[in-house]
């Protein structure tokens, strides 16, 4: 049995409408350390929800309504995603207590409660809260070796973005940013939001792509009872979810010409109407927008209104396609690595200087996202404690446009089947050049050893 000094002190929300079961659970709490706050109705539970900051949730299942304790467990879902919560319940509402397990809900316990099953119980889901928030942590410090807010890489192009991103962060301008897909448009637009001063607040994404116009009005603006048919209550939509925090509206090109002046109204008066309703209802949300296709083109052709694109390019980011810069290839892969290792809870296996440069001289024309999924399937596929050139799939051949990217002169011919000691020596050429020279940079960047690279300038009498 742990020692007192190595149990978790978690904070910790009791809900419950019986205030003697409460109190009861709230001392069986206290010896041990926790920190208990007590609540008896739903609504109250709401407000320490919203304000208060929690590690583990404990609600009576049945309360105002038999309904009450999934309204709460869907409130912490919410708003403290990362709390656990536990349900109570009485024997014969066990079929709920376990569609509230399959609802996220950490576990349940059976009224009349034994208080030492029950303080064991807290105290696990207090560990796992703890543990998870740990592995948090260590991942955020892997990952800063490399990148901010999650984006990896070194590249001129990607210091640009992550200077846009500082720059525009603590403001509230409008971001557009562009890209091919598969970039990773919508990790720049949570690093604008986490670098922002509603980060506390919600962040909430959503795709604009492949929507009936009819169903995008509803998922934007919301409805009131009676809109249509079926519309038994109101229902807030993504502007009035995001309230004070920040709407990422990914692929926006794809929105349709009769929805743009309602979205140029949330940008110009902060305002929404619902579905059925004429009242306008205000909205204050950072507005930060995504597309793969060419507005200017659009709005050439009419598809686009000109008077929205300027109100939605406030600042414009465009992240480069992973083709333009190669070097943050060999960071990715191994970011990659740790990540699916820790998924896959396996160590964390190294890449060959063949495979790599294989990896690094491809178009990539699935780009950041592509490569993670090139990666995956690799370290699927093998257990080996190496990965390399036969554990890369065979649609990531190199091939003659891959040649003249890597900057490869033409006289040389094609690489696929026979290159990889000429592609190792262009690859290590265009990379020396890239880093200036500098063999450390480089050798990093070829995800290789210093010693090693320089072996191979050697060998192939690179200066």
């Amino acid at each position: 049995m742990a020692d007192a000094q190595d149990l978790v002190r978690a904070q910790v929300l009791i809900v419950d409408d019986e205030k003697d079961h409460a109190e009861t659970m709230a001392e069986a709490l206290h010896k041990p350390g926790h920190i208990c706050t007590i609540v008896n109705s739903k609504k109250a539970a709401e407000e320490e929800l919203r304000h208060g900051n929690f590690d583990v949730v404990v609600t009576d299942l049945v309360m105002e309504t038999p309904r009450s304790g999934m309204e709460v467990l869907e409130l912490v879902r919410q708003v403290q995603p990362d709390a656990a919560t536990i349900m109570v319940t009485a024997h014969g509402d066990i079929p709920t207590a376990k569609e509230a397990l399959r609802g996220g809900a950490y576990d349940f316990i059976v009224k009349p409660l034994d208080l030492v099953v029950f303080r064991n119980l807290v105290q696990r889901a207090a560990e796992s809260v703890l543990l998870r928030h740990q592995n948090e942590k260590l991942r955020g410090q892997v990952d800063a070796a490399y990148g901010f807010e999650g984006i990896i890489g070194e590249s001129a192009a990607i210091r640009q973005v992550i200077t846009s991103i500082r720059q525009v962060g603590p403001t509230n301008i409008p971001v557009l940013i562009s890209g091919e897909s598969g970039t990773g448009k919508e990790l720049v637009a949570h690093a604008i939001h986490q670098y922002s001063k509603r980060k506390e607040r919600r962040f909430v994404p959503f795709n604009a792509a492949g929507q009936a116009e009819s169903l995008l009005e509803d998922q934007l603006f919301g409805h009131v009872r009676g809109a249509y048919t079926g519309a038994d209550k109101d229902r807030e939509g993504v502007f009035e979810y995001g309230d004070r925090g920040s709407v990422f509206l990914d692929e926006i090109g794809d929105t349709p010409l009769s929805m743009q002046p309602k979205l140029l109204r949330v940008l110009e008066k902060g305002e929404i109407v619902r579905l059925g309703s004429n009242d306008a209802r205000k909205v204050d949300v950072r507005f930060i927008s995504a597309t793969n296709r060419d507005l200017r083109t659009m709005i050439k052709q009419g598809q686009f209104r000109e008077d929205l694109f300027y109100r939605l390019r406030g600042v414009e980011i465009n992240i480069p396609p992973l083709r333009e810069r190669r070097e943050d290839i060999p960071l990715l892969v191994r970011h990659a690595l740790g990540r699916f290792a820790r998924e896959l809870d396996r160590v964390i296996p190294t890449i060959s200087e063949p495979a790599m440069l294989r990896l690094v001289a491809f178009q990539w024309p699935g780009n950041v996202r592509e490569l993670m999924n090139i990666v995956h399937r690799m370290m699927v596929g093998s257990s080996a404690n190496i990965l390399d050139v036969q554990d890369v799939p065979a649609e990531i051949h190199v091939t003659d446009s891959d040649d003249a990217a890597m900057g490869v002169s033409a006289g040389l011919g094609g690489l696929a089947g026979c290159g990889l000691g000429r592609l190792e020596k262009e690859a290590i050429r265009q990379t020396l050049a890239m880093a200036e020279g500098n063999r450390e940079k480089a050798a990093q960047m070829l995800g290789i050893g210093e010693r090693t690279l320089y072996r191979k300038l050697k060998e192939y009498g690179l200066r």
